[in-house]
């Protein structure tokens, strides 16, 4: 397919630069994949489209402070370091701001010496091998220093508040760089309601990477590569997947970071791997049935996952009636549920 195929019209002010409160008074467009037909409701409604023999599976991942702002030592030049894959220890495979003049041997100090970074390498597409090093523990010191990674088209700074808010409530092993956006309108009671329905939870851990803003430049979709991310499903969880699947039950993935976990295990039985699944039309789905998600950017690889559960045309009206009715786009925008 054409990646014109996946552009849209979104007036500037439907994105979404701060969260709804509470969590689950976000709205919540729902539509059916076998009509295209559209229902307008909330969050905290989406307890009564879950069936008691549904299996919602979730992404626990945690968003690290990954923006760490520094100088350079020895000119004290303003300097940036946003990290983006752990590759060992302290480690990392990072952007830096400004390249030109962090090169290999370069250091830079954050937040008074609380880190200290050294450039080691250069690596393809702009980025740098950097090393830390520090007091205690690495992701203690980043909690103290670092800024919360808000998407680009946020176009704010990050406050105290984006510290708790760009997190799920059930967030759990720090990693990720990215909130997996469609579980920040989860509440610990909507939770607790889905639950005494009778629907069993089942946690995936998916680190989303910076990929996930990855602008894709190949005209043929077929043509762009999706950066890896690391996923693992444990024992406990490959059971109820396998038991649900078996019985004939509805798997809900919660998000697009969850689908491409499942649908990695399920295309190739690893429990654990790196991943990079590109998901788009036409594309077989091996494990979700029911999708939790929210609104995508343009010619993103997260709208061609959703068209491709979906259906390109059914997403493309959804999105326009989205857009006529003034829901909220992107990370901290609206909810879909697509059933």
């Amino acid at each position: 397919m054409r990646l014109s195929d996946f552009d849209y019209d979104l007036p500037p002010e439907l994105i979404a630069r701060r969260p709804a409160e509470p969590r689950d008074s976000s709205r919540l467009l729902v539509l059916r994949r076998d009509s295209g037909a559209v229902e307008h409701r909330f969050f905290r409604d989406i307890a009564g489209y879950l069936r008691p023999s549904d299996l919602l599976v979730i992404n626990t991942t945690r968003v690290v402070p990954a923006r760490l702002l520094g100088r350079k030592k020895g000119t004290g030049g303003e300097a940036e370091i946003f990290l983006l894959r752990r590759i060992g220890g302290d480690t990392w495979s990072c952007l830096v701001r400004p390249g030109r003049r962090l090169q290999p041997g370069a250091e830079v100090e954050i937040g008074g010496g609380r880190l200290a970074a050294r450039i080691l390498q250069r690596q393809d597409q702009g980025r740098r091998l950097v090393e830390f090093r520090h007091d205690g523990d690495f992701f203690g010191a980043l909690d103290e220093v670092g800024h919360v990674p808000l998407p680009p088209y946020i176009a704010r700074p990050d406050g105290p508040g984006d510290r708790q808010r760009y997190q799920t409530v059930y967030a759990g092993e720090p990693g990720a760089v990215a909130a997996p956006t469609a579980g920040l309108h989860f509440t610990p009671e909507l939770l607790a309601a889905i639950r005494g329905g009778g629907v069993e939870i089942a946690n995936v851990l998916l680190h989303v990477g910076w990929g996930t803003f990855k602008a894709v430049a190949a005209a043929d979709i077929r043509q762009h590569r999706m950066d890896e991310e690391y996923y693992r499903i444990d024992a406990a969880t490959a059971k109820l997947l396998d038991k649900a699947k078996a019985d004939g039950r509805r798997i809900v993935a919660v998000g697009t970071t969850t689908t491409r976990a499942l649908e990695s295990y399920g295309a190739t039985g690893k429990n654990e791997d790196w991943t990079g699944i590109f998901i788009h039309p036409p594309y077989r789905f091996r494990l979700v049935d029911v999708l939790i998600t929210n609104f995508h950017l343009p010619k993103s690889t997260l709208l061609m996952l959703v068209s491709a559960f979906a259906g390109v045309e059914k997403v493309r009206n959804a999105y326009a009636e989205a857009v006529r009715e003034r829901y909220r786009f992107y990370s901290y925008g609206d909810a879909m549920l697509i059933n």
